[in-house]
């Protein structure tokens, strides 16, 4: 019964809707009235204007709505009907109500006849939503149902360019673009009216009147034995015979169920391509015109009785489920694949976020590395600037402290020369002396070269174990990300393999600096031994004892070789003593 309304339910969908609206924009009650009084004259139900005016409700939503004319018309009418209605006058009224408001006013190849079972056919073959359409597949199986009937080949090419046109703009056609596309004769070409009119009649037959076989047979009578000739109707589940194929005059039924069979006779009595249908009360005996035609019946009734002992519909609409269940399967297996394309996209997309992700900060780390090495490098140079100076500075001082020594060396030569044996030993002593401040000098300066290349090697172990963690964090990503930061990889490993290199000509240069600084050490202890056996010495020579006597609390000269061993008062009385000297000696 839901199957039957659904289908009673699309007629009245279109008369409903072809209802004309009162100046408020709805249906007025007494359209409303006469359309359910045609509905119950017409299935069979006996019609309570009380009811309707009760328990209808106004509803712009039409009559598929859960409100408004929709539950009066489950409640009061579609539910009390039997089957025992007239299914081509039912849908001939509601035709009526909505083909003068619909149909197109363009001539058209087919009569309005035709175009009403077009009509009729399209609520048995559209979809179950509204407003209703056909798709192209249904479409597709009509227009080739009705090709067949004609006799002609189907345009299967011409279809497809029509199918690629529809399916750009709409899902589907309306029951009026149905009629009009049939009318307009596209896939008919060549045929004349009366053959797309027996076409359109023959699959309106097999689809709404659920007409399997019909034709022209012989019949035996069960009384009289004699042959007659009948124009035969198989139907689902019963055998129609008429005088005529005008079907105005019935003769009688033959009942179809799961216990009849049906058997091919030899011929005799002059009778030829007999066939003989068995049921519980009556047996029949039928003579085909020819061979083909009996082959074609006995296989017909024979599948409708296998139908009937399966409980399965007719072929036709069972082939409409078929095709609907494969096109809500199509439609749920394309919303799977789009719902799955999307979590894909979504996937790729956070991945490429990721991805970026990884990059910027891979280049956040490669521009702080650069900003380091800018730093270091800075540094380097400007220490480089100043030891330059400070060495710049010192050899000035030194210059004119040598100059100073030269000018005083000058003055001295006029000593006596037990005094230049003197100072020839006080030489030997400052050469001592500047040879060990040379030493230690040389050793602070070995010393700032060590603790700056440990600084460096420290900083290139630092960097060193950074690469080498993000090289152990790159090899811990996926193969896809390998593959992409393999190229990346191979500038690290050069790049530590430079540093390495580095590492190694540092520890070289800090082992030659430590080899140096032993150097000096040595040095420097030798020298000091070497200033204190000249201070012996000079403790030894008759008049030294009077170069250290005490002096003044002033500050002591400073020479290139260390603290003079006079003071500057000192030196200006030996300077006197020695001009008083000198004049005397002229």
């Amino acid at each position: 019964m839901v199957g039957l309304k659904d289908e009673l339910l699309k007629s009245i969908w279109h008369a409903f809707t072809a209802l004309d609206l009162d100046r408020s924009g709805k249906v007025s009650n007494d359209k409303r009235s006469v359309l359910s009084h045609n509905l119950c004259t017409v299935l069979n139900v006996p019609h309570d204007p009380v009811a309707l005016e009760e328990h209808f409700r106004d509803d712009d939503e039409g009559p598929v709505s859960n409100q408004g004319y929709m539950p009066y018309l489950n409640k009061f009418i579609l539910e009390k009907v039997q089957g025992n209605f007239d299914k081509v006058e039912f849908n001939r009224m509601c035709w009526t109500l909505c083909a003068k408001k619909n149909l197109s006013k363009t001539p058209l190849l087919i009569s309005d006849e035709d175009a009403f079972k077009v009509w009729v056919i399209f609520n048995f073959l559209s979809e179950d939503k509204y407003p209703l359409i056909i798709v192209p597949e249904e479409i597709e199986y009509l227009l080739k149902k009705i090709t067949e009937a004609m006799g002609t080949g189907w345009q299967q090419e011409q279809f497809e360019h029509y199918k690629i046109a529809l399916n750009t703009s709409r899902e589907g056609l309306s029951a009026w673009e149905l009629i009009d596309l049939i009318g307009s004769g596209q896939f008919s070409k060549g045929m004349d009216r009366q053959t797309v009119s027996m076409a359109i009649n023959e699959v309106f037959n097999e689809l709404i009147l659920d007409v399997l076989k019909q034709g022209y047979m012989l019949k035996k009578g069960h009384k009289r034995k004699n042959w007659m000739e009948r124009w035969f109707v198989l139907k689902p589940n019963i055998i129609s015979y008429y005088v005529s194929e005008d079907l105005k005059e019935k003769k009688g039924d033959i009942i179809l169920d799961g216990n009849c069979c049906v058997e091919a006779l030899p011929d005799r009595d002059g009778k030829k391509c007999l066939f003989l249908i068995k049921c519980l009360d009556k047996t029949f005996e039928i003579s085909a015109s020819d061979k083909k035609k009996k082959q074609e019946w006995i296989q017909a009734i024979q599948t409708t009785v296998n139908l009937l002992r399966a409980g399965s519909p007719p072929p036709h609409k069972e082939a409409r489920q078929k095709r609907k269940g494969l096109r809500q399967k199509l439609l749920a297996e394309q919303e799977e694949l789009e719902r799955q394309m999307k979590e894909l996209q979504a996937a790729n997309e956070n991945k490429q976020k990721e991805l970026e992700t990884v990059r910027k900060q891979l280049e956040a780390a490669a521009a702080r590395a650069a900003e380091e090495e800018k730093k270091r490098l800075q540094t380097q140079v400007e220490l480089q600037d100043r030891f330059s100076l400070e060495l710049e500075r010192e050899k000035m001082v030194r210059q004119k402290m040598e100059e100073q020594v030269a000018q005083k060396s000058s003055e001295l030569e006029q000593y006596l020369q037990r005094v230049r044996e003197l100072e020839e030993m006080y030489k030997q002593l400052q050469e001592a002396l500047e040879d060990e401040k040379q030493a230690r000098q040389d050793e602070e300066t070995v010393r700032k070269l060590q603790a700056r290349l440990l600084e460096e090697e420290s900083a290139k172990r630092a960097e060193l174990e950074k690469w080498h963690l993000q090289q152990q964090q790159t090899i811990q990503m996926t193969e896809a990300e390998k593959q992409e930061l393999e190229n990346q990889r191979i500038i690290k490993e050069q790049a530590l393999q430079v540093a390495m290199q580095q590492l190694k000509q540092l520890e070289l240069e800090r082992k030659e600096a430590l080899e140096q600084y032993e150097e000096v050490k040595k040095k420097l202890e030798t020298a000091a031994n070497n200033t204190k056996s000249w201070k012996d010495k000079v403790a030894h020579h008759e008049g030294l004892i009077r170069l250290i006597e005490p002096g003044s609390k002033n500050p002591h000269l400073i020479t290139n070789w260390g603290p003079a061993a006079f003071t500057e008062a000192e030196l200006e009385q030996r300077q006197k003593s020695w001009k008083g000297k000198k004049a005397t000696s002229e």
